[in-house]
Order: structure tokens, then sequence, then C-alpha cells
């Protein structure tokens, strides 16, 4: 069975002013038919009378004669007062009166239909009866003529439906030709898409030069292709830079297990299973920020709350070993609605951002500035240069200098931690520092 839902746009548009057509041209004959149909029997009561009216002045002048003139009509007969057929027309000649009804008193005339008669065998007449006062008594005339079809003649309404076919036709053709010029836009870009997606995200669909719905659908298109190109790119840079720092420490464990198998009796194998830990640490740590971010790439709905970024600092303080120096800075009262454990964990990357690079002092700072709280994490490090601001922020990406200093990071805490702010509204930058690399943190103060 076809369904709606499996005709194209064309068949169903098409289907639709055909439709519309037709309805319109169904109308318009019934119009026709009924106003030419009303035309048609007032001329033929017209008729009718004026071939009365000349019998009528012959019965008045004494000049009827006994038959008469056959004319246009079918029949005609005159009765005296007695009811007797004085003159006819030469078809009725010898017959019987053709009708039994007279005008209602008031009236000089009346009309019946009448069919099937012995006059008129197998026929419908309109039959037209005349009173004529006469000074002997009333006389009757009776006219008689074919009644006028719905249809009022078969030429006529064939030339009437035949147009109205004719213009439904039109309708169509010219719905369909519409219709399939106006999608050929789109069936340029269904093609293009699909080879774009099966072959090349980089082509983008053809945009039409005329502005209207299509052309916006282009333009949308192509953002969207814009989009998944840059989606498809960094998913592949991700792969290829996850895979590349996995197989690092897969690599060095599986060399420490074979040094450690060649030579049993030589291998002191707690050292080896201390640095296996440490290898499966920073293991352990990849994958852990993966995690984070699949859920951070995923938008995926977290609680929110009330958190005081003041005493999340402090928490931080308390849990963590400290390599260096770290002082916590923090304003009462700044309080944000968020992920707690989101907020921790942005927070925790950068003091061990900082930790890694600082020389001796970490300083974080907690403040509210306008609608805003602020969290500033500075060291006394060497710094990040000015064109490497927003490159620090790439996912797996570790600068020279920070990979001579400490080989364990994962070059994925700070684009977590600018996600995460990016998740509550708010924005992770570098800015200007005297000394060492200054982090801030801007979130949108809860109201």
């Amino acid at each position: 069975m076809v369904t709606k839902g499996a005709w194209s746009v064309r068949t169903r548009l098409t289907l639709i002013a055909v439709t519309v057509a037709a309805l319109s041209g169904l109308v318009l004959s019934l119009v026709a038919t009924l106003s030419l149909y009303g035309l048609a029997g007032s001329y033929r009561a017209q008729e009718i009378t004026n071939a009365a009216l000349e019998t009528i002045n012959l019965t008045v002048r004494e000049q009827l004669p006994a038959a008469l003139p056959q004319g246009a009509l079918d029949g005609v007969q005159v009765l005296d007062p007695a009811g007797h057929v004085l003159s006819s027309t030469p078809n009725l000649r010898g017959k019987p009166r053709m009708a039994v009804f007279v005008p209602p008193p008031g009236n000089v005339s009346a009309d019946r239909q009448v069919c099937d008669s012995p006059e008129f065998p197998g026929r419908c007449m309109v039959v037209v009866a005349f009173q004529v006062h006469r000074p002997g008594g009333d006389w009757i005339i009776y006219a008689a003529d074919d009644i006028v079809p719905w249809y009022v003649h078969p030429g006529l309404f064939a030339v009437i439906v035949g147009t109205s076919l004719a213009l439904v036709l039109l309708a169509g053709v010219g719905a369909y030709q519409t219709v399939n010029r106006a999608l050929a836009p789109v069936d340029a870009i269904r093609s293009e898409l699909a080879e774009i997606t099966a072959t090349d995200l980089g082509r983008r669909v053809p945009v039409p030069p005329a502005a209207g719905e299509i052309k916006e659908l282009a333009v949308t298109i192509n953002q969207t292709l814009d989009r998944l190109e840059a989606a498809a790119e960094q998913q592949r840079r991700f792969a290829s830079d996850a895979s590349h720092d996995l197989r690092s420490p897969l690599t060095a464990m599986r060399a420490q297990v074979e040094e450690a198998l060649h030579y049993p009796e030589d291998t002191d194998w707690k050292a080896k299973a201390g640095e296996m830990l440490s290898s499966l640490d920073r293991l352990q740590a990849i994958v852990s920020d993966l995690l984070m971010l699949a859920r951070l790439d995923s938008g995926a709905p977290m609680a929110r709350q009330p958190i005081d970024l003041g005493e999340l600092c402090r928490e931080e303080m308390d849990h963590r070993r400290r390599r260096v120096e770290i002082v916590c800075d923090a304003e009462p009262g700044v309080v944000v609605q968020g992920s707690r454990l989101r907020l921790a964990r942005s927070l925790t990357n950068l003091l061990d951002n900082a930790e890694r690079h600082a020389a001796s002092r970490v300083v974080v700072t907690v403040a509210a500035r306008g609608d805003t709280a602020v969290v500033e994490v500075l060291d006394d490090g060497a710094g990040i240069a000015h064109d490497q601001w927003e490159v620090v922020f790439r996912r797996f990406t570790r600068l020279d200098a920070s990979r001579n200093k400490d080989a364990g990071g994962t070059g994925l805490g700070l684009p977590i931690a600018r996600e995460v702010a990016e998740a509550h509204g708010g924005t992770l930058v570098i800015e200007e520092s005297e000394r060492g690399a200054r982090f801030v943190l801007r979130l949108p103060l809860s109201r």
C-alpha cells in the first residue's frame, strides 16, 4: 500500500494543485451549466410565450384557422369554453387535449411539466396554458415544447467539460514544472552532499545566487559541514595524540617487563614494580583525563549547586602534597552555581600546572568583581611566551620546556580546565604578569 509519506514532494504538490484545479473546474462547470440552464429555460419560455401570443391574436381577431402553423414549438392547441379542440398544429390534429390544468383564478397563464403523455410519448414537455376571455366564455390555449435538459446542449456541455479538463491538465503540468524548477537546487545540494559525506568533507554544496529559503538551507548545510570537518579533524588529531601518549607508558612498561624476564636473577623486583607503578600512574592519569574530556564533549547536563570558591580553594590546599609554597588569598562569600567535582578538578589542574613550573611559590587569589567571580593562579616560574598562550589549551599539547622539566603531564589538564569553565558559562585565559604564568578563571556569580 502506498502511504502519503512514500510520495515525493513533487508528487504531493502536483496532486494538491490538480485537486484544487479539479474542484475549481467542477464548481465553475456547475455554475456555468446552471447559469446557461437558467438562460436557456428563460429563452424557451419566451419562445413558447411568443408562439402562444400569435395564436391568441388570431383567436381574438376571430381569424383562427383549423390548422395552426407548426412554427418552432412542438405543439399548440386551442380549446373552446366546452373543452373541445378547435384548432391545433398538424402533429396534434385529431388528438385530445394535451393537458387538463387551467390557469388559477386571477392569472392568465400557468405551466406544468408533463412526461410521457399520449401526445408526446417518451418525452418530457413544458406545457403552458393561457386563458383568453371571450363573450361566450374563456378559451384555453396550450403550447408545448421540450424541456431544457440540465446540460442545456450536448455540444455546449462537452465544451465546458473539455475546458475544465484542459485547465486541470495545465494546472498539473504547470505545478509539476514549477516544483521541479524550485527543487532543482535542492537536488543539486542533495547530490553534492551525498558525495561529500562519502568522499571529502572539504567540499561544500553549491549556494544558489538568488536569496530565499534554499539559499539559507545551502548556507546552513555548509556551516554544518564546516563544523563537521573541524570536529572530524579534531577527532583525528585527538585519536592520534591519545594513541601516542598511551603508547609511551605502555612501551615503557613492556620494556621493563622484558628486561626483567631476560635477566631475572639481576632484577630488583621491588624497584621494577615501583617503575611499573609510575608508568601505570601515568597511564591511569591519561585515561582519567580522556574520560573527563569525553563527558565534557558529550554535553551531558550536570548537577549544579552553590559553591564557595574560597572554601573550595582552601579544601584543595589541605588535601594536596606541596612541592612548593602555595598561598590561597580568598575573599569570603564568592559563590557560584556549578558542579563541585568539575570545578575542583579544574582548580586542581591549574594548581598542578603551576606547581610543575613554579620556582618556589604559587599564589591563588579568589575575588568578586562586579557580577563575576575571578580565580587567579600565579606561579613564579619562567612563564609562557605570548604566542603560546592559546597553544597550551590544545589537547595533548605540552611545550618543550614542560616536557624537559616534567614528563609526567598528560597535556590534557589545561584543556579540561578551560572546558569546565566554558561549561559553567565562564572563561579561562592567560594574562600578563611581571613574572611566571598567570591563569585567570572567570565565572558568573550566583544570584
